[in-house]
C-alpha cells in the first residue's frame, strides 16, 4: 500500500509537470514564470526551496549527534540567508529585470567576468543537487529495499524528466501543493510521535544537559566556529542564482520583497518538525541502532508507526525534496544557458532553440549531481562545501557590482580567483582552527580592492565591450 502510494504520488507530480509544460511559450516563463508569480506561490517557493533533503534528513541527523548547537547552519542560517536576502538585494536586482545572476556580472564587468562567474556559480549546485538525489535515493531505498546507488540513478531520472518539461511555472505550482503536503504530512507525524512519548515537554526534558544550548562557550575559537556557521548557508547562498530566480519570479518588486520575510518565516517554523521528531525517536527508542543516522526518521516510521503515519510522512519527505531538488537543477542550468552557451551563439539563438538548450542543460546538471552523488551520500557535507563556495568566490564581488559604482572587471576576477585559492589552501592544505570560509571571504577582498586600484589597461582588456 505505502509502495503503490508513493509511485502514484511521483506518477502525479510528474504529470503536473506536463501539464504546466504548456505555459511554457518562452525562455523566460521557463526560467522565471514571467514573473507573474503571486505571493503565496513565491513565498512556498522560497520556503521549498531548502526544505528538502538536508533539513529533513541531514540536519536531524547532526541535531541528534550535537544538539541545537549542530544545526545552526541548517535552519537557522538557511532562514537568515532568505531575509538578508530581502533586506539588503531584493529590491535592487529585481528593478534591474535580469534573467540571471550572471547577466549581473555581464552588465557590471563585461562578458569574461560573466563566463567566469557563471562557471563558479554552476559549480557551486553540483554539491547541492547531489545531496537531493542521494535523499531521494535514501526513501527509494528504505521503501522498496533497492540498492542505495540504483535508488540514487532512479531519483536522478524522476526528477530530471520533471525538471526538463514543466520549467518554473511547475516547479512553483507544485512547490506550493507539496507545501501543503509537507507541513499536514510532518505536522501529523510529529503530533503522533509526540503523542506517543508523553507530550512536548517530556520530549524536551528527555534530552541530556546542554542540549539547547544556541550560543557557544565563553572561548573565542567558539564564537568564530559559530559565526562560521551561520555565514556557510546564511551568506553563502546569498548569492545563489536559485535564491535570485525565485525571488525574480514575483508578479511586483514588493511581492518579491515579502515573499523572502514570508518565505524565511515558514522555512524556520517548520523546520522545528524534523528536530521535535527525531527528539520522539530517541525519547520512544532509546536502544535505537542505526548504521546511518540519516535514515533514522524513514527507518523507525516503517518499522514502528501505522499505515497512515506512514503515508504522511513519505508524502511529506518525497514533496520537499521534489521541490528543492528540481529548482536544484532548474538554477545552474538556466547560468549554463544563458551566459555560458548563449554568447556563443552571438546571442542570436531563437526562442525555441534557446528553450531546447535549456533543457539540454537540465540534463546535463543533473547527470553531474547523480555522478557526485554516487561518489559522496552524506547529505549534510555536500550542501554545506555547494553553499561554501558561493561565500568564498561570488558573495563579494556580487555585493560590489550592486552597490560600489567603482568596482571593476579585474577587481571582481581577482576577488573570485583569490578567495577561491585562500578558502582551498585553508581547508585543504594548511591545518588551522579558524573556519577555512574566513580565510577565503578575506581573500575576496584583497582581490577585490587589489583588482580595482591595479592597472587599467588590464581591466579594459577584460571588460571588452559591455
Amino acid at each position: 500500500m505505502l509502495v503503490t502510494f508513493v509511485i502514484g504520488y511521483i506518477l502525479v507530480t510528474l504529470g503536473i509537470g506536463f501539464w504546466y509544460a504548456r505555459r511554457v511559450k518562452s525562455s523566460a516563463d521557463f526560467v522565471s514564470a514571467g514573473r507573474q508569480l503571486p505571493l503565496i506561490l513565491n513565498s512556498f517557493a522560497l520556503f521549498a526551496l531548502w526544505y528538502g533533503s538536508e533539513t529533513i534528513f541531514g540536519a536531524s541527523a547532526v541535531f541528534m549527534e550535537e544538539g541545537l548547537l549542530g544545526v545552526i547552519e541548517d535552519p537557522f542560517g538557511a532562514a537568515l540567508c532568505l531575509i538578508l536576502f530581502s533586506v539588503v538585494f531584493a529590491r535592487r536586482l529585481y528593478r534591474m529585470n535580469l534573467f540571471t545572476l550572471g547577466d549581473l556580472f555581464r552588465n557590471k564587468y563585461g562578458r569574461k567576468v560573466e563566463v567566469i562567474a557563471s562557471f563558479f556559480m554552476i559549480i557551486s549546485f553540483f554539491g547541492y543537487v547531489a545531496a537531493q538525489l542521494v535523499a531521494l535515493g535514501l526513501l527509494i531505498h528504505s521503501l522498496m529495499g533497492i540498492g542505495l546507488e540504483t535508488s540514487i540513478i532512479a531519483s536522478a531520472i524522476i526528477v530530471g524528466t520533471y525538471t526538463v518539461v514543466g520549467g518554473m511555472w511547475a516547479i512553483s505550482v507544485t512547490d506550493f501543493l507539496q507545501s501543503v503536503v509537507i507541513i499536514l504530512g510532518l505536522g501529523w507525524v510529529t503530533y503522533t510521535l509526540v503523542s506517543e512519548a508523553g507530550g512536548l515537554g517530556l520530549v524536551i526534558e528527555s534530552a541530556p544537559a546542554g542540549f539547547y544550548r544556541f550560543i557557544p562557550e565563553a572561548e573565542p575559537l567558539s564564537w568564530i566556529e559559530y559565526f562560521g556557521a551561520w555565514s556557510v548557508i546564511g551568506l553563502g547562498s546569498l548569492a545563489s542564482q536559485d535564491v535570485f530566480q525565485r525571488v525574480n519570479a514575483a508578479k511586483s518588486e514588493k511581492s518579491a520583497v515579502l515573499a523572502g520575510y514570508l518565505g524565511g518565516g515558514i522555512y524556520l517554523l517548520f523546520s522545528m518538525f524534523p528536530l521535535i521528531i527525531i527528539l520522539s525517536i530517541r525519547k520512544l527508542y532509546p536502544e535505537l541502532q542505526v548504521s546511518d543516522t540519516q535514515q533514522s526518521i524513514p527507518e523507525v516510521i516503517l518499522l514502528h508507526s501505522s499505515l497512515p503515519v506512514q503515508i504522511f510522512l513519505f508524502g511529506a519527505l518525497i514533496s520537499a525534496i521534489f521541490s528543492t531538488c528540481s529548482g536544484a537543477i532548474l538554477a545552474p542550468a538556466s547560468l549554463m544557458a544563458e551566459n555560458v552557451i548563449k554568447p556563443l551563439w552571438g546571442n542570436k539563438l531563437s526562442e525555441k532553440r534557446f528553450l531546447i538548450i535549456l533543457r539540454i542543460s537540465v540534463i546535463v546538471i543533473t547527470l553531474t549531481g547523480m555522478m557526485m552523488a554516487l561518489g559522496s551520500k552524506n547529505i549534510y557535507e555536500l550542501v554545506g562545501e555547494s553553499s561554501i563556495l558561493g561565500l568564498v568566490s561570488m558573495l563579494i564581488p556580487m555585493t560590489a557590482a550592486i552597490f560600489w559604482q567603482r568596482a571593476n572587471a579585474l577587481g571582481a576576477i581577482s576577488s573570485m580567483i583569490l578567495g577561491f585559492i585562500f578558502w582551498l589552501f585553508a581547508e585543504h592544505i594548511f591545518s588551522t582552527s579558524i573556519p577555512a570560509l574566513f580565510y577565503g571571504m578575506v581573500g575576496g577582498l584583497i582581490g577585490l580592492f587589489a583588482g580595482n586600484f591595479g592597472s587599467k589597461s588590464i581591466n579594459k582588456k577584460i571588460e571588452g565591450e559591455h
